[in-house]
């Protein structure tokens, strides 16, 4: 055998061995499997089980469950401390897909404007994933008030400074800026009356201890249905489906107050954007699904599935126009 074909099939051989090495890799990688089987998917949520957001990421979590063929989906409540607590658990948790938050507007878009300290980054400590539904809020007052829509309003407001008292569900809540949005767009003098939670500022409003409180779709529509209060427009850029009749505030002539509200989930800051691409997707899915458009629509709200991206560039966006909003009308928390 002559030693020069031998040493060129050998070299052949490292050579084939060699890039056989460096791409089997390459070709072997995979992203990261999601959801690992036997390990749960929790929903964090930083309100009271009970509530609304609770009651719909249940659902969420039920639909999660259906369509990963029976893997274990969790609702985890965390409230507290204007969902503080919630939000910096799942900041903390690991990027894996398997912490999820289930929240509203204001952890990502009012809190960092509001606090001058948050326990998490509402940016780098975060993943959006979906939007789920979109929510309006409706302005409403009593049955006797003196008023019947926004023109009447503004012109009793101004005539009588001050002595109108809006409720909200609580300090710094999408109630409570809508209701110094109005005021700074129409030039009158009202004084906010912050409640703990929905329950209290409706019953508030009922009893009348308030003459105007800036109200969730269902709890809005329940009131008017009851006879309990009076719808005077709401402050979204559309008229809601569930209140066809009634004209947004904007078409009643005052701008600005129509920043329509949501309910979203967010992973850990970091997620592997194949993961996060699958949960929102699945996310997505769901948003649309029967089950949810029904729930959706007893509440009085719409459907999205927004995500990534599209999510993203929803919570950039509110978030810099609440940002004007708050710091208009100075209000801090801390």
């Amino acid at each position: 055998m002559h030693p020069i074909p031998t040493l060129r099939r050998a070299l052949l051989a490292a050579a084939v061995l060699a890039a056989t090495c460096t791409v089997a890799p390459l070709a072997l990688a995979q992203p990261a499997a999601w959801p690992v089987s036997g390990k749960p998917v929790r929903i964090v949520v930083p309100f009271p089980a009970g509530s609304g957001s609770d009651a719909t990421a249940r659902v969420i979590a039920k639909l999660m469950t259906d369509e990963l063929g029976g893997a274990p989906v969790i609702v985890d409540n965390k409230p507290g401390a204007g969902t503080f607590i919630g939000a910096q658990e799942v900041a903390r948790s690991p990027a894996d897909g398997h912490t999820l938050l289930y929240t509203i507007v204001i952890t990502h878009t009012q809190n960092p404007h509001l606090y001058a300290k948050l326990p998490y980054d509402p940016v780098r400590d975060f993943t959006p994933l979906a939007q789920m539904v979109k929510s309006a809020t409706v302005l409403i007052a009593p049955p006797d008030a003196p008023f019947r829509n926004i023109g009447e309003l503004v012109a009793y407001a101004k005539a009588n400074p001050g002595k109108l008292n809006y409720a909200s569900f609580s300090q710094g809540s999408t109630s409570h800026l809508n209701g110094e949005l109005l005021q700074m767009r129409t030039g009158t003098k009202m004084t906010h009356v912050p409640y703990k939670g929905t329950a209290d500022a409706s019953r508030a409003l009922v009893a009348g201890e308030v003459q105007l409180y800036f109200d969730g779709t269902a709890t809005a529509v329940q009131l008017i249905k009851a006879g309990k209060a009076i719808g005077l427009g709401t402050a979204t850029p559309a008229r809601v489906p569930v209140l066809p009749d009634m004209p947004t505030i904007a078409e009643q002539g005052v701008k600005g107050l129509d920043i329509v509200g949501w309910q979203g989930i967010f992973g850990p800051g970091n997620m592997d954007p194949a993961v996060a691409k699958k949960i929102g997707d699945l996310l997505a899915k769901i948003a649309r699904s029967p089950e949810m458009l029904n729930l959706i629509e007893t509440q009085g709200n719409e459907p999205s599935g927004a995500s990534g991206p599209a999510f993203a560039a929803i919570v950039k966006n509110d978030s810099e126009r609440w940002g004007e909003v708050i710091k208009a009308a100075n209000i801090k928390l801390d």
